[in-house]
C-alpha cells in the first residue's frame, strides 16, 4: 500500500476541512492510503514540537502533504514548530524524494497566502521533498474548481459563514487525487 500523510495545523476547523478532503482524494486512487496528521498545541513545549510518534509516522509515508492557515502572512507559530522539529530529517536526509503539495486557507482572497504557500514549498524543497502544483487551470475548469487561481499549490478562501467554500473542499480532494495518480506513478511497484 502507497501511503501519504497529510499533516496540518486548524485553528477553527477549516484547515482539517480541507486536510480530510486532500486524503479522501488519496484514499480514492486504488492501492493508496491518505492519513490526516494534526500538529496539535499540545505536543509544544516551551516553543518547541515534540511528537516523536508523528514523526516516525510521516517517515514512512511515500509523500507528504502540508496544511496550514495563513496567520499574518505566513504559515501559523504552531505548523512552523512542526516545521522547526522535522530538522532532524533535514540532517539525515529522511524525507528526500518523497512527494509534496500543500495547501492554505485565510479570510481574504488578497490575504497573501501565497507567501504562506511559497513557505511550505521551500521547506519541503529543503527537505528534499519533489513538489506538486496544483495543475487545474483558473477559469476553465467546468467544475470551477481552484477558484483562486493559485497553481503553487490550494489556496482556499473562507465562505461568509466562515467555513470552507464548497468549490476549495473540491479543489482539495482534487489535490489528494493527484498526489496518490503521482505516488502511484512513481512507486516501485505502482503504474497508472
Amino acid at each position: 500500500m502507497i501511503k501519504a500523510g497529510v499533516v496540518y495545523h486548524s485553528a477553527c476547523g477549516s484547515t482539517r476541512t480541507l486536510a480530510e478532503a486532500t486524503a479522501d482524494g488519496i484514499n480514492s486512487i486504488h492501492g493508496c492510503e491518505g492519513v490526516t496528521f494534526a500538529v496539535e498545541a499540545k505536543h509544544i513545549q516551551h516553543g518547541r514540537y515534540e511528537n516523536p510518534d508523528l514523526m516516525h509516522r510521516l517517515d514512512q509515508c511515500d509523500g507528504i502533504v502540508l496544511g496550514s492557515p495563513t496567520f499574518m502572512g505566513s504559515v501559523s507559530a504552531q505548523f512552523k514548530a512542526f516545521m522547526d522539529a522535522a530538522s532532524e530529517r533535514y540532517s539525515n536526509r529522511g524525507w528526500v524524494d518523497k512527494l509534496s503539495a500543500g495547501f492554505t486557507i485565510g479570510s481574504n482572497f488578497s490575504g497573501d497566502q501565497l507567501n504562506t504557500l511559497t513557505t511550505l514549498q521551500i521547506f519541503a524543497a529543503q527537505m528534499g521533498m519533489l513538489w506538486v502544483p496544483n495543475d487545474i487551470l483558473p477559469n476553465l475548469d467546468v467544475q470551477g474548481r481552484n477558484r483562486s487561481g493559485c497553481q503553487s499549490g490550494l489556496v482556499a478562501v473562507v465562505n461568509s459563514e466562515g467555513a470552507v467554500h464548497e468549490l476549495d473542499r473540491l479543489t482539495a480532494l482534487y489535490l489528494g487525487e493527484r498526489i496518490g495518480r503521482l505516488l502511484k506513478r512513481f512507486s516501485p511497484c505502482g503504474s497508472i
